[in-house]
């Protein structure tokens, strides 16, 4: 979807899509709730409810609204996750941590794209587990799957993306739990501790749990770190982005070429880059990182609406495995990279 359509969507009478956007809030707000209280996956448990409501996305007035919120209002909550991240933090860290993400980041996407191969799967399903397990869990499948264009021979990147957020979102609250705990026989300090949960935590809230539950210091640490590997989403989507426009040009089809870059990743760098400067004032960055937050998760719920769950049933032991192999070689391959730097 480029930008024209995404305000022709914005332009289209509030009636059009009031009561499906209503009816993926109230989703939303009953997620968030469950998630306070169990401390838990936000986004897990909106696709949850939103697949309990799977008949509203067939017929009726809800229709349009959960396409515009399953579409416009994702990107909309991508493109301000760029105010989470500004540059200082990303140098602050040094050489080394930033090497190590971007190199773990790349090969795990690499590893997926391999493993999925071998499971007898796309390239594009192990980009999108690999990048989900690489970069920042439920948020980057689903902007990874929003570049990613469909076509009549692949119809599943919608249950693919369900699998793939339902699986990094029980992962990394399983992450959350036992990473705390295997730090201190690895003889990690606070810092190392910290870089380990930052860097092996899909979820951006189980980062924080697993890393304040240990101590400040590490919990600061682990942070940065994940916020480092939260800018990686940049980079990786422009790649997947140059990817699909090479081989649309290759094949030489008639449909139009797709943009350079989505305006909503556009949006992201420039948020970044405002970030950066320090101009946007504490309380509407706040605002901005809650409200990017809030869009995400009534997204997901969109997208539980349209998913039918007799449809994830049918997904296999095969995609478990390709994403526990990928969350479990990250693990590995930072720990590597913490006992080269002693």
């Amino acid at each position: 979807m480029n930008l024209a359509s995404t305000l022709t969507g914005w332009r289209a009478p509030a009636s059009t899509n009031f009561h499906g956007v209503f009816m993926s809030g109230v989703v939303a707000v009953a997620a968030m709730s469950l998630a306070e209280h169990y401390r838990a996956s936000a986004m897990l448990f909106a696709l949850l409810l939103g697949m309990a409501m799977n008949f509203l996305s067939t017929e009726g007035r809800c229709v349009p609204g959960i396409r515009f919120s399953a579409s416009t209002l994702l990107r909309i909550g991508v493109a301000l996750l760029g105010v989470r991240i500004t540059l200082g933090q990303i140098t602050a860290l040094g050489a080394w941590p930033i090497a190590m993400v971007v190199l773990s980041v790349a090969l795990t996407i690499g590893f997926g794209i391999v493993l999925a191969r071998l499971l007898g799967y796309r390239n594009r399903f192990g980009v999108l587990t690999g990048g989900a397990v690489g970069i920042c869990g439920a948020s980057a499948a689903m902007a990874i799957a929003a570049v990613m264009p469909a076509s009549a021979e692949d119809n599943v990147k919608e249950r693919a993306t369900i699998f793939t957020v339902i699986g990094v979102s029980t992962l990394s609250t399983v992450a959350m739990v036992i990473y705390p705990l295997i730090v201190t026989p690895l003889g990690f300090g606070a810092d190392h501790a910290g870089v380990f949960l930052g860097g092996t935590i899909h979820d951006v809230a189980q980062v924080i749990g697993a890393g304040y539950g240990m101590s400040k210091e590490t919990g600061d640490v682990a942070t940065i770190v994940k916020l480092l590997r939260v800018a990686m989403l940049l980079p990786v989507i422009l790649v997947i982005t140059l990817s699909y426009r090479k081989r649309h040009v290759a094949g030489a089809s008639g449909a139009p070429k797709p943009p350079l870059l989505p305006w909503f990743v556009v949006a992201f760098a420039l948020l970044v880059a405002i970030n950066s400067t320090g101009l946007i004032p504490a309380g509407l960055q706040q605002a901005l990182q809650t409200l990017s937050t809030w869009l995400l998760v009534i997204a997901m719920s969109a997208i539980g609406m349209k998913t039918n769950l007799k449809d994830v049933a049918t997904v296999g032991f095969k995609p478990i495995l390709l994403m526990l192999s990928e969350t479990v070689f990250l693990a590995i391959l930072v720990v590597a990279f913490l006992f080269l730097a002693r």
